[in-house]
């Protein structure tokens, strides 16, 4: 079959799931987007195709998470904590039906700004390329450094660093003895549900049980749905006003520019600058509201092309994070060597299939979340229970674990997902961290410490 046909069907299979993943509401990106892109580098997709599926998927996962937060006042997922005061605030004066379409048109405009301004920036850095392979491993330990010190852990984060590269290679070691070869996919499997595992260790625990025990079901209250448009498909730039769309294209532009901050970071920071100039409150709210969505598109599209396309090597908090399949996925996709979608793509392709990938998602996860807002919320609140999801990610997880290694890669996963989740819980070891420390293990093992 066709690369390009290949590329739009997986690109839509993308846009739906994720549409509707994106309702749920504390949907981890991490933990969703990095089991079904490995599900799709290890079918055999063309690297083109596997691509314009994670675009797709990640703009129409970050479309809809705008829908549990506005109406509901829960985060859609991470990236959309910072937004949650401006959302109640709209929530509080009945107006969250506002709140959500100014923050889903300013997510569409950021996503089409981020790829070509990404894509170009990306270009002028793949200068520097062979220097970042060839150091990669003291890079990601200097970054584990770096991110743990402005993570909510700090100094654990830190502290821990040797010590979980320790019990990282000891795994491999492990692992390595008994299958002949060491494992890659099961690690970070391990720590991209780390969080999650957690949880269902907590709730099996009679004493941890209390820590997540609800006493009663959450109630919330939805406005009703008003539609200000005619047909289908609203125009972005007809929602916001000409102020919010500037405002939109100037912080969507800048964020594109950068690769190694926080995708949180950057939203609370833009929004916030921006809303600090507005007078006003319901103005200000619409306003940072906009801006956050579209910088939350921005920097997650910049976040994953930079690094891919410059060096080949995970190197941004989304690359080790969701985008960690399109850098390391053995055997079809490695960082060492290097050979994933940074050699098997050129720019071009990037551009063209990025956009597939964005254009897709637009026209499936946009409207619907215009239009279909209320009622896909109730459908959920009524009919999808989350810990199904849950148990759904923790089989997929399973079923390519063993896939890598058969029981001893599951166990591994789950190995890694337990000693990940409790630090991350407890100590506030962020997963971005604990990827970096992954990657930098071996040369933390051999050369500061000789082993």
């Amino acid at each position: 079959m066709d690369v390009l046909l290949i590329s739009i069907l997986l690109a839509i299979v993308a846009g739906i799931i994720f549409t509707a993943i994106g309702l749920i509401s504390g949907s981890d990106e991490t933990a969703v987007l990095v089991p079904a892109t490995l599900i799709v580098v290890l079918l055999g997709a063309p690297p083109e195709a596997v691509f314009a599926f994670f675009m797709s998927a990640v703009l129409s996962k970050h479309l809809t998470h705008a829908i549990p937060t506005a109406l509901m006042g829960v985060p859609g997922d991470t990236t959309a904590t910072p937004m949650l005061d401006h959302a109640n605030f709209m929530r509080r004066i009945g107006l969250p039906h506002i709140a959500l379409r100014k923050m889903i048109s300013g997510g569409i405009i950021g996503a089409f700004i981020a790829l070509p301004v990404s894509l170009a920036f990306a270009v002028f850095l793949s200068q520097f390329g062979e220097f970042f392979q060839e150091n990669a491993g003291i890079i990601f330990t200097l970054a584990a450094v770096l991110i743990g010190y402005f993570s909510k852990g700090r100094w654990a984060s830190i502290i821990l660093i040797i010590p979980l590269a320790l019990v990282i290679q000891g795994l491999n070691l492990v692992s390595t003895t008994i299958l002949g070869t060491g494992l890659s996919i099961s690690f970070f499997l391990g720590i991209a549900i780390g969080p999650m595992f957690t949880d269902i260790l907590l709730a099996s625990s009679a004493s941890g049980r209390l820590m997540i025990q609800r006493q009663q079901p959450n109630e919330y209250k939805l406005a009703p749905e008003k539609k200000s448009w005619s047909g289908y498909f609203p125009n972005p730039f007809k929602v916001l006003t000409k102020k919010q769309a500037g405002s939109v294209g100037g912080t969507s532009f800048l964020s594109s520019l950068t690769f190694a901050l926080s995708p949180v970071g950057m939203t609370a920071l833009m929004g916030e600058l921006i809303g600090s100039r507005v007078k006003g409150q319901y103005k200000k709210s619409t306003t940072s509201l906009s801006t956050m969505n579209g910088v939350t598109e921005s920097t997650y599209i910049a976040e994953t092309i930079i690094p891919l396309v410059a060096f080949g090597i995970p190197l941004s908090p989304v690359a080790i994070g969701p985008a960690q399949a399109l850098f390391n996925a053995p055997p079809v996709f490695t960082t060492e060597p290097v050979h994933n979608l940074h050699t098997l793509m050129e720019p071009l392709d990037f551009l063209l299939y990025g956009l597939i990938g964005i254009i897709v998602a637009a026209i499936i996860a946009y409207p619907f979340s215009m239009n279909f807002a209320r009622k896909a919320t109730v459908l959920v609140l009524k009919h999808i229970n989350q810990e199904a999801i849950i148990a759904m990610f923790i089989g997929v997880v399973t079923l390519l674990a063993f896939y890598e290694g058969g029981l001893v890669s599951v166990t591994v996963t789950f190995a890694m997902a337990m000693v990940g989740g409790l630090l991350n819980r407890f100590l506030g070891v962020g997963i971005g961290v604990q990827f970096m420390i992954f990657y930098g293990s071996n040369w933390i093992v051999t050369t500061l410490l000789g082993m």
